[in-house]
């Protein structure tokens, strides 16, 4: 992987659903060098033809055991040296993580689990971070360089939901979910986003189908790029592309030059 790298993220909320809407077309203007799917809600062999034209060198798939949830999946237009579908995190086999090792970069794509159905969810979402952290620390001592995209299921800051007070409560705006992506940045990874736009407001990546929240921009940005520190210097663009429907996601993107 080298040169001008372009890597977009979208949670689909079912790839099937997104085939049907023909809400992929887009892709094949952007021509991206890396795509990364979450919430595909589909076995390998599900995955409709024809989603796009545009022709990728490689795709890794990893569907949940439990059939029309959760999965993702990443369309490359690298080989990748090796893929992981990584179950030491996902440990209840929800399809939660692709990881590509590209020589010294290791890329994860990620749909990070939700907190809100109950307190064991909570706190399975709360070990899958502590857990990722530790394994992509470990990576880092091995001097890879570690990419993480994905929907992680949380604002960050004030900045990134609309109405942080209404929901300091509700799990996706918990201290204790926040306190974690100030861990994660303490330990190195860049916020994507925040390094290239700064405190920018009113850009989000996720609104509610209730009460027309996208049309009125009442949305959260808990989709993400983060990056480790050593690659800051190659982080040439991040965006999110709100332009594009389908889903209750838009997609988000970094362009990176690995020259």
């Amino acid at each position: 992987m080298t040169g001008s790298v372009e890597i977009i993220s979208w949670n689909v909320n079912g790839i099937r659903a997104v085939g049907n809407k023909e809400a992929l077309k887009w892709v094949d203007e952007r021509k991206p060098d890396i795509l990364c799917f979450q919430e595909i809600k589909a076995l390998e062999e599900q995955i409709p033809e024809g989603l796009f034209d545009h022709e990728f060198l490689s795709r890794q798939v990893h569907s949940a055991e439990k059939k029309g949830y959760s999965g993702t999946a990443v369309y490359s237009n690298f080989e990748p040296d090796h893929t992981v579908n990584n179950i030491e995190i996902d440990t209840d086999h929800e399809g939660r993580i692709c990881e590509q090792h590209y020589g010294d970069i290791v890329l994860f794509n990620i749909y990070f689990p939700n907190g809100q159905k109950n307190d064991e969810r909570l706190a399975y979402k709360m070990k899958f971070y502590d857990d990722l952290l530790t394994y992509c620390e470990k990576l880092r001592e091995e001097g890879k360089s570690i990419i993480i995209c994905g929907d992680v299921n949380t604002a960050h800051k004030e900045i990134d939901l609309k109405n942080p007070k209404a929901n300091s409560k509700t799990s996706g705006f918990l201290p204790i979910e926040r306190e974690w992506m100030d861990k994660l940045v303490d330990h190195g990874y860049v916020d994507t986003f925040r390094y290239v736009h700064g405190d920018v407001v009113d850009a989000y990546s996720w609104w509610s189908y209730r009460s027309g929240a996208r049309l009125k921009n009442v949305g959260w940005r808990i989709d993400y790029f983060f990056i480790s520190e050593d690659l800051s210097e190659c982080l040439e663009d991040a965006f999110i592309l709100n332009e594009v429907e389908g889903s209750d996601h838009c997609p988000v993107g970094i362009k990176l030059n690995l020259d």
